[in-house]
């Protein structure tokens, strides 16, 4: 049996009882000489009181302590379960993040080379678009120098022929000396572009 603070209290208020009832049987006692009566009555109700003590405060006691115990270890070990699932959670979360980083690092490399690429085929539409412009530019240019050259050489043959007209006193308005004129003027366009 395990002895507590209630045992204690309890033999104190037991011992002046007993000394109580010595005084009042007409002797003076003294601490030192045993008397052997109170000694066994102050056993007696020790262990009466014991026995009174551990049936019904000692043991109800005794089992709120270890229920209070167990529910402390019950608590620390949650505790320790709680903590271990966090750091486990905070790590799936850690990887989770990493992860979302790196698609994240990914796509923008991605989208980099998306738009590089984009440029780049702009840049050679517009070339090539330039070019097309440049082209028909120059075969309209040539078209029209083609038709200016025809449109001079009309007006050099009608100028030629109202210059010789005059000079002969003649009117050499007619088809056969037109087409004379005209292809002596392409011989001699020719002949430029021959010699340069």
């Amino acid at each position: 049996m395990r002895f507590s603070p209630l045992n204690s209290l309890a033999l104190l208020a037991v011992s002046p009882a007993a000394l109580l009832a010595q005084e009042a049987e007409g002797g003076t006692r003294t601490f030192m000489k045993p008397d052997t009566g109170l000694m066994v009555w102050t056993l007696v109700i020790f262990i009466v009181l014991m026995l009174v003590l551990s049936r019904y405060a000692f043991g109800p006691i005794t089992a709120a302590v270890e229920a209070r115990e167990k529910a402390l270890e019950d608590a620390i070990e949650g505790a320790k379960r709680d903590r271990e699932a966090a750091a486990k959670l905070l790590q799936e979360h850690q990887a989770a993040i990493d992860a979302a980083r790196g698609e994240a690092q990914k796509i923008i490399a991605e989208g980099r080379a998306v738009g590089e690429k984009m440029r780049a085929d702009m840049i050679e539409a517009t070339r090539k678009e330039q070019q097309d412009m440049l082209e028909r530019a120059r075969r309209e240019i040539e078209s029209e120098k083609d038709k200016a050259i025809i449109h001079l050489r009309r007006e050099a043959v009608d100028l030629a022929l109202a210059g010789a007209s005059k000079v002969i006193e003649q009117n050499l308005e007619s088809q056969r000396n037109r087409q004379l004129v005209e292809s002596y003027l392409a011989s001699i366009g020719t002949l430029k572009v021959s010699q340069s």
